[in-house]
């Protein structure tokens, strides 16, 4: 199954979904985007320099890890861990960053912009714009801002600009049209390094495309490490980049279900979680520059999102994955933020593997049905992150009482020094 190949010869469409829906002014910028990505992919020396430069820069390939003791308390299926999380910067996010890099110097271009969620997105940005010599402003949610403080640091420290946005909800979707407003306006010399399998044509295919090497190394890693193929994949999704990138390499097996887990938040009915598909609540809408399912009102106003993980309180999916749930390709569900706090203290206490919180709505998923399996199935989860990042928020949702002290100390010990 060819999943960019385009519907009634409609190119960045995905059936229905997809498309370019973006002012004019920036119509000769995509355009100039789409010929420079259409000459990467028909260039194999290209892919050769991307791996090369992974492979030398980031780590990659990333381990496959057996989680035996999970495994065995969970007395069903035998449960594997694609370990991206071992990345340079901690995530997933490296692969398409350096690829956009690559791509973004055959552009001439000297500066990036983007949007970042969980920070881990704009940590990688910051650190590709280091290493390549690009100039760097970073847009993030004033609320993201406050509880991915530690990615905040890492990125000014870099070099980055971090720009704390102040409008609507103040998280990812108000970082998206920041940095659109910017790309308007510094489009001659400026390339918007989006972070997930979103927005208008190239984009969702041009960021499945980097990430679609954690699927091809874990097909190979799979079939030498356990001698076939999984059952199951599980992946978390927001926008739905790790997700795409593991799935590619088992969307044209009808033995293999793909399982994408959403930001269930308060759960089901409760209007605060970031679930489209799982929960049913969103409806077909345009935003941001192309057609997906969005968590809008019956105005076309989007709604008010929320997660645990900060990267998975986005408003829509990838029109791939619009198109791939229609077809029934791949099953959605939603991890809800208690049971995210429940799945990773359990992986930590088994396994010593801290997942990033986006990562752990995977796991919720795949505890949950591991059970259900036979001992001779064989369960894949794409840890896309660590959760280094997470510690406010997961100390918080442990409510540990020697982190709150730690915290409050070192406020203490701040305002007497600034006193």
């Amino acid at each position: 199954m060819d999943i960019f190949d385009f519907s009634e010869g409609r190119e960045g469409y995905y059936g229905e979904y997809g498309g370019v829906f973006l002012p004019e002014i920036l119509q000769a910028t995509i355009e100039e985007l789409l010929e420079c990505f259409r000459e990467c992919k028909a260039d194999p020396k290209f892919w050769q320099d991307y791996v090369a430069l992974l492979q030398n820069y980031s780590g990659r390939p990333t381990p496959i890890t057996h989680l035996e003791n999970l495994s065995r308390t969970l007395g069903g299926a035998q449960i594997y861990v694609k370990r991206d999380d071992l990345n340079h910067t901690g995530s997933h996010k490296i692969n398409n960053v350096m690829g956009q890099g690559l791509l973004c110097q055959r552009l001439g271009k000297s500066k990036v912009i983007a949007e970042t969620g969980a920070g881990q997105h704009g940590f990688a940005t910051a650190t590709m714009a280091a290493k390549f010599g690009f100039d760097c402003k970073i847009y993030m949610g004033a609320v993201d801002v406050a509880r991915q403080r530690p990615n905040v640091f890492w990125m000014e420290n870099l070099g980055a600009e971090v720009i704390a946005v102040e409008d609507g909800q103040k998280t990812l979707k108000d970082a998206v049209n920041e940095c659109m407003r910017d790309w308007v306006t510094n489009m001659a010399d400026t390339h918007y390094i989006l972070g997930t399998a979103c927005g208008p044509h190239p984009f969702p295919e041009m960021v499945s495309w980097f990430q679609s090497i954690i699927g091809l190394e874990a097909r190979e890693q799979m079939l030498k490490q356990a001698g076939r193929l999984p059952d199951r994949v599980y992946a978390c999704v927001g926008g739905g980049s790790n997700a795409m990138g593991i799935f590619q390499g088992f969307m044209n097996d009808d033995n293999v279900e793909l399982i994408g887990s959403e930001g269930g938040g308060h759960g089901v009915g409760s209007y605060m979680h970031s679930s489209r598909l799982a929960y049913d609540d969103a409806t077909v809408g345009v935003a941001q520059g192309y057609k997906t399912y969005f968590l809008q009102n019956d105005e076309g106003n989007m709604n008010e999102t929320h997660s645990v993980a900060a990267g998975l309180d986005y408003i829509g999916v990838n029109p791939i994955f619009a198109h791939l749930h229609d077809q029934g390709k791949v099953r959605f569900e939603a991890a809800t933020d208690i049971e995210v706090k429940e799945a990773l203290k359990l992986t930590m206490r088994t396994e010593g593997l801290i997942p990033a919180l986006e990562s752990t709505h995977a796991f919720v998923t795949a505890i949950k049905e591991a059970p259900t399996m036979g001992k001779d199935q064989i369960i894949l989860i794409n840890q896309s992150g660590r959760g280094d990042k997470d510690i406010f928020t997961i100390a918080d949702a442990l409510d540990d009482a020697k982190w709150k002290s730690f915290i409050g100390g070192k406020a203490d010990q701040y305002r007497g020094e600034k006193n």
